[in-house]
């Protein structure tokens, strides 16, 4: 049986971007993660040595529609009919990731994929979020969504979740980058907000989910901070509220200065007892941010126009 044949006797009308062959690449590239070593830098550094850069240079066509058939599968016991996929060398691919040390050769993802030609800024911080933090980075996502940002997260418990609430309570525009796969929630109770985020804005997934499916927490949790790589990079800049005591904030900073974009922390980054990094990364050019105007000057400064 095709892959085509697979899509359409499981779904009346197949998902708009899960075409035959992109679903084949896909599945292909969710095989090479089965495999011992896999990583985002040891696929991509595999699949770019190949004539075509393309996942299934690597994965018989036997396996690959196996793993496709798996997919389409998971996608369908979740009530999931509107995945779409990005494949690494196509026409839709944005170019933004590209600035990534190692950029994804494929990902997921729900909702209206034209969100990604706005500006935009990530919002991240602590997850154990002081009710300081939580004014903080209400007031922070207010003031960027008058100013035309998208806002990025990564739905986590927290400060995300704050900054798409309120985006969406502002009638603003937000984008969810998850660290777990497109057919997952975490955490539970962020379930509706998922749901909502990818009905009406954007939810992009870079969790394998066959491979995630096969692991327990162990394996599974570097892919939260491996999300910051990515939401650094499809954005415009990074904005870090306030720091917990998980290194998401740490790698997000790092890899937005890696990746040319602008850094912005907030005071209160400095004042985090044990944490040095804030004035290492202030040195190399992050802005130490003491009033929304500090962000405002430097944003505008890159070309961005008030709507």
């Amino acid at each position: 049986m095709s892959v085509a044949s697979v899509i359409g006797s499981i779904f009346a009308r197949p998902p708009r971007a899960l075409e035959a062959s992109l679903l084949l690449e896909m599945a292909a590239y969710e095989a090479l993660w089965l495999q011992p070593g896999a990583s985002f830098k040891s696929l991509s550094d595999r699949i770019s040595a190949t004539p075509k850069e393309r996942p299934s240079d690597l994965v018989d066509r036997r396996t690959a529609k196996d793993h496709a058939k798996d997919i389409v599968s998971r996608l369908e016991e979740a009530g999931l009919k509107d995945v779409g996929l990005r494949l690494f060398g196509t026409p839709h691919y944005p170019t933004k990731l590209r600035d990534a040390r190692h950029p994804l050769r494929a990902f997921y993802f729900r909702g209206d994929w034209n969100l990604l030609a706005w500006p935009s800024v990530a919002v991240v911080g602590a997850r154990e979020l002081t009710k300081q933090g939580a004014a903080r980075t209400r007031r922070l996502v207010g003031n960027l969504v008058e100013d035309g940002f998208t806002i990025v997260s990564g739905l986590a418990a927290g400060t995300d979740t704050v900054a798409h609430t309120t985006a969406l309570g502002m009638g603003g525009r937000t984008i969810a980058v998850l660290g777990t796969p497109i057919h997952k929630v975490y955490p539970r109770e962020n379930a509706d907000l998922q749901a909502q985020i990818a009905e009406r804005f954007l939810v992009i997934s870079q969790v394998p989910m066959l491979f995630y499916e096969s692991k327990d927490w162990r394996h599974n949790r570097r892919f939260f901070p491996e999300r910051n790589v990515t939401m650094s990079a499809l954005t415009d800049a990074s904005i870090i509220v306030e720091i917990g005591n998980s290194n998401g904030t740490y790698i997000q900073s790092k890899a937005a200065l890696d990746q040319g974009r602008p850094l912005f922390l907030l005071n209160n980054c400095f004042a985090k007892a044990g944490i040095t990094w804030p004035q290492h990364f202030a040195r190399r050019g992050a802005v130490r941010v003491f009033t929304y105007d500090d962000i405002r000057r430097k944003l505008f400064e890159r070309g961005h126009t008030r709507p």
